[in-house]
């Protein structure tokens, strides 16, 4: 990936956790919003953990 790309990466991902603070300082519902944040990390979580394991056996599967 080049140092812009990087750079756009960055900034888009500072702008979303940007947002999503100035939303949860605002917000009357922080305990509902907090609640909907975990249950999202912990589904992309899941997805990352079974994409890099799938990644892990085709790789197994390609150097055996």
């Amino acid at each position: 990936m080049s140092n812009s790309s990087k750079a756009v990466v960055s900034f888009i991902v500072g702008a979303a956790v940007g947002v999503a603070v100035g939303y949860f300082l605002n917000s009357d519902k922080k305990d509902e919003l907090v609640d909907k944040l975990k249950y999202q990390t912990d589904r992309l979580k899941d997805r990352f953990k079974k994409r890099k394991e799938h990644f892990e056996d085709a790789i197994e599967n390609e150097l055996a």
